[in-house]
């Protein structure tokens, strides 16, 4: 099966039109929609069932990427030739809410993708206002953006700051504000290792996301079952990393071990899974980039 993110080379004179907002938009639904797909995936969405859920499925998912995508283009529209400021970040606050808003119509009121569009719309916002392609980079203007305050911002809080401030614990804004490390040193990483390995696609992406989880205190997880199901779920993450991946023996028993104790303890990793949506997003912007020096087609190929 091939996966999504798939990209013909570009001449250099393309560079411009690269990091045009339609395309940007375009890389962060096709990076959604590639997390969605990966399969398998422990108590998360994917080709085979709904995991851990009872109100997403992949057909949800999907509608929800589709969905937000035009936000996406409007986040990078108003980011080309701003700086990472106070004003920049309520305009995209705001379309964020017009996003979230958008995504609760497409999922008939199911919070497939609210994380994301913080973290994807970030990215996007600091990879339509300067030239540079180099994930790291992006991750730090992006950083510098999550930064500063949105007065407009509702005053309700959402699941993941109500868990962190009951566990005392950093959210999804300080996973922004401080540069996405478990993408930029995690997720990334481990992807590219992987893919250098001549390890295929799905597991090195699986891997990613493994890497992420048996790292991140993640808030969705927190929420559903304190801090017991927090360390259940990092231990069976590192499980399967120690014992080579998932592409190994030992390492596809472990996975399965953890996909089944995830789905009987209705656990879902979804602050992992926007993760690894932001780690594709970044990778996608930076083979890009280097695809526009190449005469040959860049795809990315996975398996079934």
């Amino acid at each position: 099966m091939k996966l999504p993110l798939t990209w013909p080379a570009a001449p250099a004179s393309s560079c411009e039109r690269s990091r045009s907002p339609s395309h940007l938009a375009r890389l962060a639904r096709e990076a959604l929609i590639a997390e969605a797909e990966l399969t398998p995936k422990p108590g998360l969405v994917d080709r085979r069932s709904s995991g851990s859920h009872t109100d997403l499925s992949l057909a949800r998912m999907m509608r929800s990427a589709q969905a937000i995508e035009p936000y996406f283009r409007k986040m990078a529209e108003i980011s080309i030739g701003s700086a990472p400021n106070v004003e920049l970040r309520q305009n995209l606050g705001a379309i964020g809410r017009q996003a979230e808003r958008a995504m609760y119509t497409a999922t008939e009121g199911s919070n497939s993708h609210k994380g994301a569009i913080w973290s994807l719309g970030l990215l996007i916002s600091a990879a339509a206002m300067q030239s540079g392609t180099d994930a790291l980079h992006l991750a730090r203007i992006a950083a510098t953006i999550a930064s500063q305050e949105d007065q407009y911002a509702p005053v309700e809080a959402s699941h993941g700051i109500l868990v962190a401030r009951r566990y005392g614990v950093a959210g999804a804004r300080h996973e922004a504000t401080t540069g996405f490390p478990r993408v930029t040193r995690i997720g990334l990483p481990i992807l590219r290792a992987k893919r250098s390995a001549g390890v295929p696609e799905v597991s090195a992406r699986l891997d990613a996301l493994l890497g992420i989880m048996s790292q991140l205190t993640d808030t969705c997880v927190l929420y559903r079952g304190g801090w017991p199901a927090l360390r259940s779920v990092q231990q069976g993450a590192k499980a399967v990393i120690a014992a080579g991946g998932f592409e190994t023996a030992v390492g596809r028993r472990n996975f399965l071990d953890l996909d089944l104790r995830l789905r009987a303890l209705h656990l879902s990793p979804g602050g992992s899974a926007d993760l690894l949506a932001a780690t594709l997003l970044l990778d996608a912007i930076e083979r890009q980039a280097a695809a526009t020096a190449e005469p040959e087609p860049e795809t990315l190929h996975g398996n079934d």
